[in-house]
């Protein structure tokens, strides 16, 4: 009589092994927390930052320890990644939300609506009062015409690429924009300054925005390109099929297509100058009195006004200064809703 199946029975199951419950992650996480915080305070260390890496390395350590001993060591290794994951992603976000918590706690004290819309005028920076209209009305104005200008040149520039772009000249131009793309703010403000004095032209907000513009247009290049690449050919095809030329098939087919991805990349782009300081720093001056003309005499502006009141050394400077910054969070915050809801908007619809 074969003895095969009762050692078949006896024999354990691979397949069936130990099982972490669900609230497991969240135990250790809690016990690697409270590790941290004591292992610091017995070390002497006071920096959040200290411990909270401490905890995080803890979290990895006894993740893998303990579904090593509980399951095996592959999902030891897979929980381990994972752990690596929500670490990476913390290490992110906290700043990101310190920085915001710390922008709206302090910046809240001043910001209210007369502080909105009354400028500086002949208020010193040691006096308590005074606004930021006239940096608003500033950034409004030379962030406006930079996208005036960047943003047509940019989306023709990518249309370009995509669409004709063949040869030397294609190629000339797609390495001169990568290489604007990572050329320094500095470096546009100084390049439109040059032609200022050659010219003998003072500053005034106009020139700021051709700076600003300059930093933009590679930006806009780069992500219509990218979304211009994401529209499938068969839609050209069909189009070019039906006897349709070329450049209406790119304004019928194509643009409208990607018109939600274009639309972010154009705000994104708008979000990265908005905050830019050492072109308008150069060009537009600065000034404390509104002036609504952007293309005469010096201008204000958001990161300029944050940076002459935090220079200045006072504390209601100080004051004026985080307001000043949560106002251009909120602006920029305000601009990336607006890109959504028209990329939803001009979203091709689906289905039936």
């Amino acid at each position: 009589m074969s003895t095969a199946p009762s050692l078949a029975a006896k024999r354990p199951s691979t397949l069936r092994g130990g099982h972490l419950p669900k609230w497991a992650p969240w135990a250790i996480a809690a016990g690697s927390v409270a590790l941290g915080i004591g292992v610091s305070a017995a070390a002497g260390l006071h920096s959040s930052v200290q411990w909270a890496l401490i905890a995080a390395i803890l979290h990895v350590l006894g993740t893998y320890v303990i579904a090593a001993r509980v399951e095996n060591r592959r999902q030891a290794t897979d929980r381990v990644v994972t752990s690596l994951v929500w670490v990476a992603f913390l290490l992110a976000v906290v700043p990101l939300a310190s920085l915001v918590w710390s922008t709206v706690q302090r910046g809240t004290k001043v910001l209210d609506v007369y502080f909105l819309t009354h400028s500086m005028g002949v208020i010193a920076d040691s006096e308590t009062g005074g606004g930021i209209y006239h940096a608003i009305l500033g950034t409004l104005q030379q962030v406006g015409l930079a996208t005036l200008i960047a943003a047509p040149v940019g989306v023709l520039t990518a249309i370009y690429l995509v669409e004709y772009g063949r040869g030397n000249l294609a190629r000339a131009v797609t390495f001169f924009v990568d290489v604007m793309t990572g050329i320094p703010s500095i470096v546009a403000g100084l390049f439109i300054l040059s032609l200022m004095l050659i010219f003998e032209m003072q500053p005034f907000g106009f020139a700021g925005s051709l700076a600003l513009a300059i930093l933009m247009m590679p930006v806009v290049v780069r992500s219509t390109e990218e979304m211009l690449k994401l529209v499938p050919n068969e839609l050209r095809e069909a189009s070019l099929a039906l006897g349709v030329p070329k450049w209406r098939t790119i304004l019928k087919v194509v643009l409208p297509t990607s018109l939600g991805g274009i639309t972010t990349g154009i705000m994104l782009s708008i979000a990265r100058i908005a905050g830019e300081t050492a072109p308008v720093l150069l060009l537009v001056f600065g000034s404390k009195f509104i002036n609504a003309n952007p293309f005469e005499g010096a201008q204000a502006s958001l990161p300029l006004y944050i940076y002459q009141q935090y220079g200045s050394g006072e504390v209601t400077a100080y004051d004026r200064a985080w307001a000043a910054s949560l106002t251009l969070i909120a602006f920029v915050m305000i601009l990336n809703l607006v890109a959504r809801g028209i990329a939803r908007w001009k979203a091709p619809k689906t289905g039936r």
